[in-house]
């Protein structure tokens, strides 16, 4: 059987979705145990229709009917009419190193301009060097720490302008 891996909207508070979110939590936890140093807050009407989205990869087999295993995810948030936020990007340890994240960045990005936004944003963690480098190659520069991660010194903020 061949594996496909297909990205797709979800509902965020979905028990797979969950299960999934759990994990980039628990992650995250261990690489920043400093109190505070953590941001996992995303209400789930804020990836509501026409207010932000949450996608996922499934990793399912193409002569399987079921609908496959959840192994990425990530999503956008409307900071205001005009700029987006990611949040929650994250990949399973397995699944990593196959450009999966990129994929899903450049989802996220498609999402954000259909909503009208013409600015991505983003903060992570100082530590997470891997997903600094994704967020570089894909044309984020850094920018002052807004909103929620402003008095952080654990996170490192960034932005990109989308076309048009």
């Amino acid at each position: 059987m061949t594996a496909t891996l297909r990205i797709e909207p979800c509902d965020a508070t979905s028990p797979e979705a969950r299960a999934l979110i759990e994990r980039l939590d628990a992650e995250l936890c261990t690489l920043y145990p400093e109190p505070g140093a953590t941001h996992f807050r995303l209400d789930p009407e804020e990836t509501a229709v026409g207010r932000g989205t949450f996608v996922v990869a499934r990793d399912a087999s193409e002569q399987s009917h079921t609908p496959g295993v959840l192994v990425a995810c990530g999503a956008i948030r409307m900071l205001d009419a005009r700029a987006a936020e990611v949040k929650r990007m994250f990949t399973l340890p397995s699944h990593r190193g196959r450009g999966l994240a990129r994929r899903i960045l450049a989802e996220l990005e498609t999402w954000a301009l259909a909503l009208g936004a013409r600015r991505l944003a983003l903060e992570t963690g100082v530590r997470q060097h891997q997903a600094i480098a994704l967020y570089e190659r894909s044309g984020f520069i850094p920018i002052d720490p807004f909103g929620e991660y402003a008095d952080s010194p654990l996170s490192l903020c960034m932005a990109k302008d989308l076309p048009g």
